[in-house]
């Protein structure tokens, strides 16, 4: 992994979130009468152009404790000052947060240990954690190693940084198949490499393997290959959300189309936009993503060098 991966993924989270955020919550049908080409400013938010959200703010946030190593006390120490203080916001303020994830500070903010914060029910179920999920995939590359879709060890770090603010088994299965999927971009391979490793971990555990058919059955490139745009969902549920990023990623190769397609899908746009940008990005490189939405992302020098020290600090570390 080189540092242009960790840029590219990033910024295409960034990039992908900032283009969402002034059409969020807007419907379909809107967009397409009025679709987004470019970024835009103000809109849902009233933010200016180049702003990204929450989406990206706790991305920053894991990346930014994952550079002192694997705490999740730590995680969530640092979600709990993006929340209270604007820490990692692109204007110093906080416009965007899911509830369940507010929810989760509110009870670590009040004692409760970071693992035990997050909600476990079916209706927990928002992309709040996969949204952020990324830098995991960077971490666990170079410290367990490019085989980590392999580990359960991996795994195990995937849920538990699902479970600080979403702990039911779909929210971690999303994240840990966000991983994987990254994992194989990173590798050189595809999409459907990283989903059949994933698929192959959690077919041999008994907590997780009944959802496989239940919940993830359309996440394979040949259904979503197979799906017409009407029947893709793009809403905030984290399944939803797993299936529209991956349906653009597999749709289109190169990032601008695959980002204006995942935002004009409406509604969670900005998470829509960011998991689909992290990927997208990623497997573009930083030239992938266009020069005139970078030149407004807030932030962009801060970003690239939050990665820099990321990357420099997972030097020497693969086992």
């Amino acid at each position: 992994m080189d540092l242009n991966a960790v840029l590219g993924g990033m910024l295409g989270l960034a990039a992908g979130d900032a283009l969402g955020v002034p059409v969020e919550f807007m419907s379909r049908a809107s967009l397409e009468k009025n679709p987004v080409t470019d970024m835009r400013a103000f809109g849902t938010h009233d933010q200016p152009a180049g702003t990204w959200s929450d989406d990206t703010s706790m991305a920053l946030c894991l990346m930014d404790s994952l550079t002192h190593g694997l705490n999740y006390e730590d995680m969530v120490e640092r979600f709990l000052r993006w929340a209270e203080t604007g820490y990692m916001t692109a204007h110093g303020e906080v416009f965007d947060m899911g509830l369940a994830t507010r929810s989760a500070l509110v009870q670590y903010a009040h004692g409760k240990p970071a693992l035990s914060c997050g909600g476990a029910g079916e209706y927990s179920n928002g992309n709040g954690s996969l949204m952020r999920i990324l830098p995991m995939a960077f971490y666990l590359h170079e410290v367990i190693g490019p085989d980590f879709p392999e580990k359960a060890e991996a795994y195990e770090a995937i849920h538990r940084a699902s479970m600080v603010t979403h702990a039911h088994p779909v929210s971690q299965m999303a994240c840990g198949l966000y991983c994987s999927i990254a994992n194989a971009l990173l590798c050189g391979g595809c999409v459907q490499d990283g989903i059949e490793l994933a698929r192959a971990f959690y077919r041999t555990q008994p907590v997780f393997s009944p959802y496989l058919e239940s919940k993830f059955k359309r996440v394979d490139t040949s259904v979503l290959l197979s799906l017409p745009r009407e029947a893709v969902n793009s809403s905030g549920y984290v399944v939803d959300t797993l299936e529209a990023a991956l349906w653009c990623v597999v749709r289109f190769c190169g990032y601008r189309d695959c980002l204006l397609e995942a935002v004009n899908l409406g509604n969670d746009t900005d998470t829509v936009g960011a998991a689909a940008g992290g990927l997208a990005g990623l497997r573009s490189g930083l030239a992938g993503i266009p020069g005139e939405w970078l030149s407004v992302l807030a932030k962009r020098e801060e970003i690239e060098e939050l990665c820099g020290k990321f990357y420099r600090s997972l030097c020497g570390t693969r086992r």
